[in-house]
């Protein structure tokens, strides 16, 4: 009975320790449902709200300290279901001897789990915002009490760990709210032609800054240009029947690229010459050009024509050799897919078959494959689908032999040399399907 009288005294009335078990199950619930709502709530909503809204500031405040938060949180909720703990098994010894432990157990795990865990924590998970909007105040004066105590737990915590040998790494927070911003696209829900293309658009803006220019360009096969030391009227008749607005002009060897001619200020200087193109000096209308590296990444390029007021700029490689073109519309295109106007000519790289399969010219980026059909093919060291099964393979593959990396099944259709020019591609739906009817 000594335990007994040292946690609950015989002359108390029953309904007072029955009073401070009631009130320490809804602390410890208060404690339980603040913790998960600010764990879930919507960091974005939040701080929207925070503009104009004090409580979403406290909140929002309350969020950029998680770590201090959270261990306030579990700190005094472990405090009040200890103290409620106690006062039950004193009680109980006192009326059940000691068989009250046993009760004292089976009681207060039942009303701990039930009332103080999974009842707040259920109903905060679904009403994560305006629970911590309604919390916030008390769960910030909550901290403000227990976070001493919150802090030498952590310091503890922390020289405990390191006693072990554990490091403690934070992830790069940029890394971390990039990945979050990428799985909430994935979870856009909606009607499906619509959501599509969302998530590939929005995909698309989180990697221009890991995409460059490079993977993009127009390369200097595809670009049209100028002579500089062409005859005039040749140099005209070769602007007028191009599909262009502007042309590289070089002289000397095509890596000299000495300028940009805008056809619409060739057409001016006709126009001022009265049509007589021999009076036409066409260094006199040409723009200087822009050289970037090949490097640069299509974000910093977004920005960089932003700011120079441009669209059109010419890529060299590290040895300032001509590489190829790139124009605003080429970064657009990234984000909202092909902008076709009556002069593109679109070279279909990839042809549907009637069994599910895709028939892929080598050169089609993975890029470009995995926002068109929401594959997930990696092309961290590949930019083609030719490239990837050279990496995967590291051989150079023969036609007709078959490759399954990623789920997908591969099949060489056409070389030349040892560039892989033509590819079947078997999703790997497709290829489900095709095994299920085999069996």
């Amino acid at each position: 009975m000594d335990i007994a009288i040292d946690l609950f005294d015989p002359d108390l009335p029953l309904w007072l320790p029955m009073l401070a078990i009631i009130l320490l199950i809804m602390i410890s619930a208060f404690f339980s449902a603040g913790e998960t709502a600010l764990t879930a709530a919507s960091r974005p909503r939040i701080h929207q709200l925070a503009k104009h809204n004090k409580r979403a500031g406290g909140v929002k405040r309350l969020l950029d300290n998680s770590e201090q938060l959270i261990g306030a949180m579990l700190l005094g909720n472990n405090i009040v279901n200890i103290l409620a703990s106690a006062i039950a098994t004193g009680v109980l010894i006192a009326l059940f001897g000691d068989a009250g432990i046993a009760y004292a157990t089976v009681i207060m795990t039942l009303l701990v789990v039930i009332f103080a865990e999974v009842t707040p924590k259920v109903y905060a998970l679904n009403n994560a915002d305006r629970v911590a909007l309604m919390l916030g105040p008390a769960i910030r004066a909550a901290t403000i009490v227990l976070g001493p105590a919150a802090r030498a737990v952590q310091i503890l915590v922390r020289f405990t760990l390191k006693l072990l040998g554990v490091r403690i790494r934070a992830d790069d927070p940029v890394t971390v709210r990039v990945e979050e911003l990428r799985g909430a696209i994935d979870l856009h829900a909606g009607p499906p032609e619509e959501v599509k293309e969302e998530k590939r658009m929005l995909r698309s803006i989180l990697d221009l800054a890991d995409v460059e220019v490079g993977e993009i360009m127009t390369h200097r096969g595809n670009v049209a240009v100028v002579d500089a030391d062409e005859p005039t009227e040749q140099i005209v008749d070769q602007v007028l029947a191009s599909q262009y607005s502007r042309i590289p002009l070089w002289r000397g060897e095509p890596d000299n690229v000495i300028g940009v001619l805008h056809a619409k200020g060739l057409l001016a200087e006709m126009r001022k010459h009265a049509g007589e193109t021999r009076k036409i000096d066409i260094t006199a209308v040409v723009a200087k050009p822009w050289f970037i590296p090949e490097t640069t990444r299509l974000l910093e390029q977004l920005q960089a024509f932003r700011q120079r007021r441009e669209h059109f700029a010419i890529v060299v490689d590290e040895y300032g050799s001509l590489k190829g073109i790139v124009t605003l519309e080429d970064i657009l295109e990234e984000i909202v897919g092909e902008i076709d106007d009556e002069s593109d000519q679109r070279v279909a790289g990839v042809r549907a078959q009637s069994d599910g399969s895709y028939v892929i010219d080598g050169t089609v980026t993975l890029r470009d494959l995995n926002r068109e059909f929401d594959w997930h093919l990696p092309d961290d060291e590949a930019a083609t689908i030719a490239g990837l099964i050279l990496q995967e393979a590291r051989q150079i593959p023969v036609v007709g032999q078959e490759f399954t990396f990623y789920g997908f099944r591969f099949r060489i259709l056409r070389r030349q040399r040892n560039q892989i020019t033509s590819v079947r591609v078997v999703p790997p739906r497709v290829a489900a399907q095709a095994v299920a009817r085999r069996a």
